[in-house]
């Protein structure tokens, strides 16, 4: 070796580009030399650094450079491997480097500052293994590997510019120590995104089955309260998927139920779960799966039926009024003076309910008839049904006046539902209170059930013992007004406004002193007295006694918590005309809580036998009214000109 380094094989490979050959073919001719001439990495460090001192004076800073030659190694390794392997410690490098603290998102982002003039890489990228610094130009590293010509769409922008359009090879403002890639931009327009982000799963879950359409119409805005809909369908139908999504989410299990794995039925036990405890039968996972906003609908119907056998032949207008949007999930039945066929009775109202209803439990007292029909798939969440009887004779035997009382619970919330008849007469009003006062101390409820707030229970008033208490029946009080007088107030009567009759309404104002149903409610009244009627028509009582007209007929109600009932509907039902009563109906929304998995549960349990008949009876009557039409359609009318 000379003393300048002209005779080096690195300074010939320094020369190369003014001879006319390529920068690569000098660099392989170069590793080959220093490969014969077997020298350490050392001196091949200090030569490398030597001619690059000496040829600061004959080459231009920002002429490209040769590439850097690498570390001899005991084994032979191309060139290509071994700039893949550098590339790929870079790669490596720029990962680790804790300088980054940015997302993962700016690198994507162009740089700040202007690439190194001429466009290749700034000399301050650092090399692990106190290798040199690596400087190559631009276009080599583009056209040399495969893998940079592919991504050659990558580059920033101002790389991609022509050389006469970049910056001035003077600007020696401060370089980017790192290539930043442009970011990615969508080769077409993005696919609009759905209304529902619901996973597939989710919608799955709460797949309702197409028999159940009919719940689908939202409910209407009415007085800026949105009126009461059935709360187990409807409610998870409006945001949700119709797509078949929900059905491949979980096509194994060949239905649109949760899947349940098998661990979960070898070990699953549902008397173990707590009121906020996942996978409680009675808790919160399960009431917002089926109540969304933890609201029950309640409808209940009173109606003295005056002993008479004949039944009216539609109970549609009683269970299913036209004004009603939406059936209830509850219905809750009272009847004083019965027909003679409880059973009969039973029946008729399992056929008019149809298939989607059960009997949750039915009981008596003498002639008073309380029935309550619930959902078929809110069975489960329902307690074991308790009930109870008070009479309010002298003599026990006569069972005409008193009280039945049906007590359960549903998830959390108990509930018990009181029909009675008291004493009649228009000046007995301190008898009736005397009936009031027996059938609340009396009524032994709950038995077996356990008290879901019993720090607000009393021993002495039934009651207190439960969270939402509903009590209807004819209680007989009267309006105190001659005949005649309330004659004359009822034609006076416009748009509904009953005050001037309620004035004088003795129920309203024992109510008022405090002296019967404390602390219940009545919603307000806009309908006409519901006694006493001539039969089959709408005329008050023409008979010698001249019945004072009166609103013997009331629903009340009463809850542990301030604002958990609330009333959508308070009416009587005028169509029907087979007793001296009208019926009276009214429609609820109760506030559900979750409850403790510690309660004796009904198990599904319904009257079996009474929903078959209900339904055999409703398939006939189909049958017949089809063929009725059919025969109709198909007669002819002969006429002789």
């Amino acid at each position: 070796m000379t003393e300048n380094g002209k005779g080096s094989p690195l300074h010939q490979s320094c020369e190369a580009p003014s001879k006319g050959h390529s920068v690569v073919n000098d660099s392989s001719r170069a590793l080959k030399t220093s490969l014969v001439d077997a020298k350490s990495g050392k001196e091949h460090n200090d030569a490398l650094k030597l001619t690059a001192r000496n040829a600061e004076g004959d080459i231009s800073p920002y002429q490209p450079r040769p590439p850097s030659l690498p570390r001899l190694s005991s084994k032979s390794v191309s060139v290509e491997e071994t700039m893949r392997t550098r590339r790929l410690k870079n790669s490596q490098e720029s990962l680790s480097d804790p300088v980054e603290t940015g997302s993962s998102t700016d690198s994507l982002k162009d740089d700040q500052t202007a690439p190194a003039p001429g466009g290749f890489l700034s000399e301050s990228t650092t090399i692990r293994n106190d290798q040199v610094s690596n400087v190559r130009p631009l276009s080599a590293v583009a056209t040399e590997s495969p893998d940079f010509r592919d991504r050659g769409s990558s580059l920033s922008e101002y790389e991609r510019r022509p050389r006469s359009q970049q910056s001035d090879p003077t600007d020696h403002r401060p370089r980017s120590t790192k290539v930043r890639l442009s970011p990615v931009q969508p080769t077409g327009t993005l696919p609009a995104l759905g209304k529902s982000f619901a996973s597939a799963t989710l919608r799955a879950a709460n797949r309702i089955d197409t028999d159940c359409l009919d719940y689908t119409v939202l409910a209407r805005e009415k007085l800026g309260e949105r009126l009461h809909r059935n709360l187990s369908d409807s409610r998870l139908l409006e945001n949700m998927g119709s797509d078949s999504a929900s059905v491949n989410s979980i096509r194994s299990n060949y239905s649109v139920l949760s899947p349940i794995r098998p661990q979960d039925v070898r070990n699953r036990s549902f008397m173990e779960g707590s009121v906020l405890g996942s996978g409680a039968l009675l808790g919160a996972e399960e009431l917002d799966r089926h109540f969304p906003d933890r609201r029950v609908g309640i409808y209940i119907a009173t109606w003295n039926m005056q002993g008479e056998k004949g039944l009216p032949a539609n109970l549609d207008d009683l269970l299913l009024p036209t004004d009603s949007e939406f059936a209830q999930d509850f219905y809750i039945i009272g009847v004083q003076e019965g027909c003679p066929d409880r059973r009969e009775w039973e029946t008729r109202l399992q056929e008019t309910l149809g298939p989607y209803y059960v009997m949750l439990y039915a009981a008596s007292h003498g002639v008073l008839y309380l029935t309550v029909f619930v959902r078929r798939d809110l069975i489960w969440f329902c307690s074991e049904v308790e009930h109870a009887t008070v009479t309010t004779r002298i003599i026990s035997q006569i069972k005409t006046k008193g009280a039945v009382g049906i007590a359960f619970t549903f998830f959390g919330t108990s509930f018990l539902f009181i029909t009675s008849h008291f004493t009649s007469g228009d000046a007995k009003v301190y008898e009736r209170v005397l009936d009031y006062n027996k059938i609340v101390e009396a009524l032994a409820l709950p038995k077996g059930l356990p008290d879901t707030n019993p720090y607000r229970s009393t021993p002495s008033d039934v009651t207190t013992r439960f969270d939402q208490v509903f009590w209807f029946g004819d209680f007989n009080f009267r309006l105190s007004k001659a005949r005649a007088d309330v004659d004359a107030i009822m034609t006076r009567t416009v748009g509904g406004d009953m005050g001037l009759l309620l004035e004088h309404d003795q129920l309203s104002k024992e109510m008022k002193d405090g002296s019967i149903f404390k602390g219940f409610q009545e919603a307000p009244i806009h309908f006409l007295p519901t006694y006493k009627f001539n039969i089959g028509c709408d005329v008050y009582d023409t008979t010698s006694k001249q019945r004072t007209p009166s609103y013997t007929d009331r629903i009340v109600f009463r809850s542990r918590q301030a604002d958990d009932i609330k009333v959508f509907k308070y009416t009587s039902c005028s169509s029907i005309k087979t007793s001296d009563h009208r019926p009276v109906i009214s429609v609820f929304q109760v506030k559900l809580r979750p409850g403790r998995d510690n309660i004796p549960l009904g198990a599904g349990q319904f009257d079996r036998s009474l929903y078959l008949e209900g339904i055999r009876r409703r398939i006939t009557r189909e049958l017949k009214r089809r063929e009725a039409m059919k025969n109709e359609s198909s007669s002819t009318i002969c006429t002789i000109s």
